[in-house]
């Protein structure tokens, strides 16, 4: 099976090719003879009932400084390709949910992946609030009052904003720390989001666990460990990937989890857990393939082409 793929991401430029899990994606893909289309999330476009975007044929290889090369512009009918991804990273701003509501137009002829109609609906710190069985003591809120109950009640607590990534703007905050309002004022000077509150889990010392599933199946987890004086674990500020197995909780956690996100298309999704406890299900673009590769030597790539290409054949 022969499959036109368009990669909807970031620009390719700057990625970190021993990192970058849409790198991988497109590799894996260009091994197994699908044939690449690449562009920019600001050159899709809706014009006169078809769903475009402007891009460049792309092959890729694995030479640092040399890892792309790109055919001539075109602009392209996406409703022409079997499969495109959505692979941007957040924020999850209006943005972005744009693209998901564009994509909506050509999925399912098209295969989007993941799903956008689901990633919109789902993203990642929200999606957890579906299973408080399995979450550490969360709220979600905008009110000061509201947030000093919930950390009163649960004592050091973190504080994130809802739609970011990346481990951008996340804070400990220790019982009496007096930083609360300051760092209310400023996330409230910045938009009119939410923020999320979960209770401290002191585990996350000894790494905050990445798990990707496959079409709704665990394939393997890595453990990111904290740089000496973070509470963040994230690759992007510090953390270190560590080898580590799945756990009888994670994949108790997997199967609660994983049949709604095989019906709702999301194919490629990686959630974090740190001790028994899951704290995200990152839908958007998650990350960790490269790592988990290396330290369990298996092909995960080609697992989820296998997840596409048999939706395809379907």
């Amino acid at each position: 099976m022969s499959l036109k793929v368009a990669i909807q991401m970031d620009p390719i430029g700057p990625i970190d090719i021993n990192a970058d899990s849409t790198f991988r994606i497109a590799e894996e893909a260009q091994a197994r003879g699908h044939s690449l289309f690449y562009y920019t999330p600001d050159k899709l476009a809706y014009r006169e009932g078809k769903v475009v975007a402007r891009g460049w044929p792309l092959t890729v290889q694995r030479v640092k400084g040399d890892h792309f090369t790109l055919g001539d512009e075109v602009e392209v009918n996406l409703a022409d390709y079997d499969v495109v991804w959505l692979r941007q990273d957040p924020p999850f701003d209006m943005g972005y949910i744009t693209t998901t509501h564009i994509l909506d137009m050509i999925h399912p002829d098209t295969l989007v992946v993941n799903d956008p109609f689901w990633v919109r609906n789902y993203p990642e710190k929200l999606l957890v609030l579906n299973f408080p069985d399995l979450t550490p003591p969360t709220m979600i809120a905008r009110d000061l009052d509201t947030l000093k109950s919930f950390r009163a009640t649960h004592g050091d607590v973190i504080l994130k904003p809802l739609y970011g990534n990346g481990g951008a703007g996340v804070f400990k905050l220790k019982q009496g720390d007096s930083n609360l309002a300051s760092l209310h004022e400023m996330f409230s000077g910045i938009n009119r989001e939410p923020l999320i509150m979960q209770k401290f889990l002191p585990d996350v010392s000894k790494g905050d666990k990445r798990v990707i599933l496959v079409d709704g199946e665990p394939v393997g987890a890595i453990n990111r460990v904290p740089a000496e004086g973070e509470t963040r674990s994230n690759m992007h500020v510090g953390g270190k990937p560590e080898k580590v197995a799945l756990t009888d909780r994670d994949r108790e956690i997997c199967a609660a989890i994983g049949p709604l996100l095989r019906e709702k298309g999301q194919i490629f999704v990686g959630i974090d857990v740190i001790g028994d406890w899951l704290t995200e299900i990152n839908v958007t673009s998650p990350t960790g393939i490269q790592e988990l590769e290396r330290f369990d030597g298996v092909n995960i790539t080609a697992k989820i082409w296998e997840a596409i290409e048999a939706r395809r054949a379907a």
